[in-house]
């Protein structure tokens, strides 16, 4: 089997929630104690913060790993899911995983896995705690992939537990009510282990402390912070870096100012972190952002309000399971939008999608395809106008 081979095993043959949505997602996790165990454990042979929460999970845990190489840790990162390539969910000091270890791995423990009936995320979070292990990383930074309680990562002892906000996102699975989401977030709060929340919100904040008590876990909520500045553009990071800054505080690690500024003003070099209100042109200026969900395409609009230009060119696509009624009437009416489907199982038909938004007064056209769609952006939009792709980040990972 070659790389691209074992690639497609993994892509094709086993359930995956970025794919097919709900039906990939499973209610426990037996599995990933079952393969674990298989593979001697290994997420108990390495530090690790622990990162759940509705937005900004991934860039808190990418300006995290990028102030941990600064002080010369030797780092893990694992996030999902990835833009173009597999390999973006594991790596070392900001290194992809090798294809030959990824390929390895799948060769040795396909036949036992298919035993256990694995789907492609648990395959994924298992890939990860064995390479970190092997690898010898001074501590690894893990990002949940959906939810907390019930989610593959934990599994993990952490030296602290960060949950980021909560927001309405994923609410077929778990919960309508942000008290619901909550819950299922704060599953990865552990005994005597410190946890951080990024944002106090009256809704969750006693859920939170309930959890905590209960695990006699000292909880700490995010304070602003105006001393340090992060080269990840967009408003939305301030809240990130002050969820970033309260875990290196509780961790006091002895890492100085300097290196901790320097850690979180590399964060693109160091890690490779992508699709964050990121410039991919300047004429017309083109920006995309992976906002996919209320809280997050609120923030893009917000945004978006800010910047100068003459005439606004959306590209946009969502996936079928969001309440797509909400989130079209945050979209501003007075745009060109370029409706597009990613290619995707789970993304929502352009057809759909245009027809919805006709009751929003959401001006634009349906395209066969992301690329398209973006083309037709380019040749529409002058200098002074400006392009923005989101609604998704499989339709961001398209355009990259």
């Amino acid at each position: 089997m070659k790389y691209e081979e074992g690639l497609n095993y993994l892509f094709s043959k086993l359930p995956m929630y970025q794919r097919t949505g709900a039906a990939a997602y499973k209610k426990d996790i037996g599995n990933i104690i079952k393969a674990c165990k298989i593979l001697d454990n290994p997420q108990n042979k390495f530090k690790s913060i622990h990162i759940a929460g509705t937005n900004g999970k991934g860039s808190t845990a990418h300006m995290l790993a990028s102030i941990f190489q600064e002080a010369g840790y030797k780092t893990g990162l694992y996030t999902s899911p990835h833009l173009k390539d597999f390999r973006e969910r594991i790596k070392i000091n900001g290194q992809l995983i090798s294809k030959k270890d990824t390929l390895d791995f799948i060769l040795k423990n396909k036949i036992q896995y298919e035993k256990i009936e694995m789907s492609f995320f648990e395959y994924t979070v298992a890939m990860a705690f064995d390479y970190f292990a092997n690898e010898n990383v001074d501590i690894a930074i893990i990002e949940t992939g959906l939810g907390g309680r019930l989610d593959s990562t934990n599994i993990i002892s952490p030296e602290i537990s960060i949950i980021t906000n909560i927001g309405y996102d994923h609410t077929n699975l778990l919960g309508n009510s942000l008290e619901e989401i909550a819950k299922e977030k704060a599953g990865i709060i552990k005994k005597n282990t410190p946890v951080i929340i990024g944002r106090k919100q009256k809704e969750t904040e006693h859920i939170f402390k309930s959890e905590a008590k209960e695990k006699n876990s000292p909880i700490h909520f995010c304070k602003k912070n105006l001393n340090y500045s992060t080269d990840l553009k967009g408003e939305y990071q301030k809240e990130n870096l002050n969820t970033a800054l309260q875990a290196m505080k509780i961790l006091n690690l002895n890492i100085n100012d300097g290196i901790i500024s320097k850690g979180l003003n590399n964060v693109v070099k160091n890690t490779g972190l992508n699709g964050r209100w990121q410039t991919i042109a300047k004429k017309p200026l083109t920006i995309c952002d992976t906002g996919h969900n209320e809280d997050g395409i609120k923030n893009n609009i917000k945004q978006l309000k800010k910047l100068k230009f003459n005439k606004l060119h959306f590209v946009f696509g969502t996936v079928n399971d969001k309440d797509l009624r909400k989130i079209l009437r945050l979209l501003p009416v007075n745009a060109q939008y370029y409706f597009c489907s990613a290619n995707i199982e789970r993304s929502l038909n352009s057809e759909k999608l245009l027809e919805e938004s006709k009751n929003f007064k959401l001006l634009g056209e349906r395209y066969e395809s992301v690329i398209e769609a973006y083309h037709s952006a380019q040749s529409n939009a002058k200098m002074d106008d400006l392009i923005f792709i989101g609604g998704s980040t499989f339709i961001v990972a398209e355009v990259l």
